[in-house]
């Protein structure tokens, strides 16, 4: 009995020394293995979108495709922009039709038939002022009443005034436009030409070309649908220029800042310890706090935000792939 008694007292004691080492080795373990932080490779996205409302008249492109800088990918056509180009068109030829005539001077017809008016009424002033004179000559003789004699004198001073009237109008004519006249005429005709340059930048959005090389993420409308001034038409990815974001707790924080370098996996292509240069960091709102797991500590953690972009250029990395980092990785 006390043999059996004594093998169970041993036995409890080696399964509790044996379960006392297996937890020691578990913490041992647990906090010498290393802490994974995901990231996840995103892109800039380019969204177009152009100055000219009309209607989708082609689309050139299709959403996955690789397109090139200058390439064109959708066409817009709009008969109300192109009717008012012409009407701009026409305004400006006007203009600059007036503002020719204004600079050339009157024409020689006018200039000649002002003359002909002054000189008629020269001739009429010469005979009101002889008849005057005649007649103010039989006044003094008594030959003719004052009431005569004041009626030619009046015939007189108006013919005087109509001749002074003709000189001046034929006097304007000879000279030409007024300084001021010219310069408001030549600022009509540039007033004319910025409408015409304005419609043509308008309408130079009618076939949008790619500001950059990407891959067509998104086409938003369809062929003969109606678009405004401003609406986005599709979205380009610039994969030549991918980066890697992450959200880090605010306790792993001292381990990144700008410009230091971190080695990171990415298992869709394949590629492992590829050199990352953060350029980026921004923390996220307050619904991205963690709560701390030590209740002592009495405060929330925040959640970071930082992005780094590969050392050199990495083939096949497109937006959505997985980086992977480790506490190993981090803290070296």
């Amino acid at each position: 009995m006390k043999k059996r008694d004594r093998f169970f007292s041993i036995a409890f004691v080696v399964i509790v020394l044996a379960i006392v080492a297996i937890s020691v080795v578990g913490i041992l373990t647990a906090r010498q293995a290393p802490t994974l932080l995901q990231g996840t490779i995103e892109a800039p996205e380019v969204r177009i979108s152009g100055k000219l409302p009309g209607r989708v008249s082609r689309i050139y492109v299709s959403e996955g495709e690789w397109v090139s800088e200058g390439d064109t990918l959708i066409a817009i056509h709009s008969p109300e922009a192109e009717a008012k180009y012409l009407q701009a068109r026409a305004i400006e030829e006007a203009a600059q039709a007036q503002s020719r005539k204004v600079d050339e001077g009157t024409r020689r017809e006018i200039i000649s038939s002002a003359k002909e008016v002054w000189q008629g009424a020269k001739a009429q002033r010469t005979l009101a002022e002889n008849t005057y004179k005649r007649l103010e000559r039989l006044w003094r003789d008594s030959v003719v009443s004052l009431q005569r004699k004041e009626e030619a004198e009046a015939l007189y001073l108006s013919a005087k005034a109509a001749e002074k009237a003709a000189y001046e109008q034929y006097r304007m004519a000879k000279q030409g436009a007024q300084a001021e006249d010219k310069e408001s005429a030549r600022y009509m005709a540039d007033a004319a030409g910025g409408s015409v340059s304005e419609v043509e930048a308008v309408l130079g959005d009618s076939h949008l070309v790619a500001p950059s090389s990407g891959v067509v993420a998104e086409i938003y409308p369809e062929v003969g649908e109606l678009v405004g001034t401003g609406t986005p038409l599709l979205s380009i990815v610039e994969l030549s220029a991918p980066y890697a974001v992450f959200n880090v707790r605010e306790d792993m924080m001292p381990h990144f800042w700008l410009g230091r370098t971190l080695r990171g996996d990415v298992p869709a292509i394949a590629t492992i310890d590829i050199e990352w240069e953060v350029f980026y960091i921004a923390p996220l709102g307050s619904y991205a706090t963690w709560n701390s797991t030590h209740p002592d500590k009495s405060y929330n953690m925040r959640t970071f935000e930082v992005h780094a972009r590969p050392v050199g250029d990495i083939e096949g990395l497109y937006s959505g792939m997985s980086v992977l980092m480790t506490t190993e990785n981090i803290e070296r």
